[in-house]
């Protein structure tokens, strides 16, 4: 009877312990579902080999090996990427995002900032096109949801352009390399690897890029504050012992 009544208390304490992990959100060995983009070269892409990787895949991977915690890196494209960090189907979001106010405002919650990048105007090879002015009566091919996209559209009143959107960046550069749009907006590093990986019959111009603004790590429920927590000071930890340069020098030779 004692036995049976020790192993009862036992297997009561066992579910309290769970039920008292559970409400807490926080049971050991959690496993963090992270979205991502699906091409966006060098920070995600699939490589020769099969294998997904890019600046922002190995920005993860260092960080959760600092910081211990498990994680699985779904490959979503931008839009499901942001929609399923939305709908709660995954924890945090890693695709190039821009800190930009507006995205806070609409319930964004940002990582310190892990990259620098512009956003520049990106023409065809043998473009007569030189400045902003030289795009009027024109068209511009943009990426959905961007910081590009939101950069040719502060300009293209002033300078009296048309934007058309898409939804990826394969196709909006063969838009621009096709004729049918004078113009496409990307960010500086994403442009310049990919024409070089690439062969692009693209060229970035002088003058026409933005200012720098950081790309973040973001979540969009405070309850994921703890995974946050933990890529603010991975990201601190690995800036210090050299692995970021070493990731950053691996895709941009910088």
């Amino acid at each position: 009877m004692k036995k049976l009544m020790k192993k009862a208390a036992a297997l009561s304490l066992l579910a309290a312990m769970t039920l008292s992990m559970t409400a807490c959100g926080g049971a050991e060995g959690k496993k963090y579902v992270i979205a991502t983009d699906t091409v966006f070269r060098p920070f995600e892409f699939t490589n020769e080999n099969g294998e997904f990787v890019g600046i922002d895949v190995d920005i993860v991977a260092a960080i959760a090996e600092d910081q211990g915690f498990e994680y699985e890196l779904q490959s979503l494209g931008w839009d499901a990427a942001v929609a399923a960090v939305q709908a709660g189907q995954a924890d945090g979001l890693i695709a190039g995002a821009t800190i930009k106010q507006e995205r806070i405002d609409s319930g964004w919650i940002f990582s310190d900032g892990y990259y620098n990048a512009t956003q520049t105007f990106v023409l065809p090879e043998g473009s007569d096109v030189t400045s902003f002015e030289d795009l009027a009566g024109k068209n511009v091919a943009v990426k959905n949801g961007t910081a590009g996209m939101d950069f040719a559209e502060s300009l293209k009143d002033q300078y009296g352009f048309t934007t058309t959107v898409f939804e990826d960046s394969p196709t909006m550069y063969q838009d621009v390399i096709l004729g049918n749009s004078a113009a496409c907006v990307e960010d500086t590093p994403i442009m310049a690897d990919s024409i070089k990986t690439g062969g692009l019959a693209l060229v970035i111009p002088e003058g026409m890029e933005s200012d720098g603004a950081p790309y973040g790590f973001a979540i969009m429920n405070k309850d994921n504050q703890e995974l946050l927590d933990k890529f603010n000071a991975g990201l601190a930890n690995i800036k210090a012992n050299g692995k970021y340069d070493e990731i950053i020098a691996k895709y941009l030779g910088e």
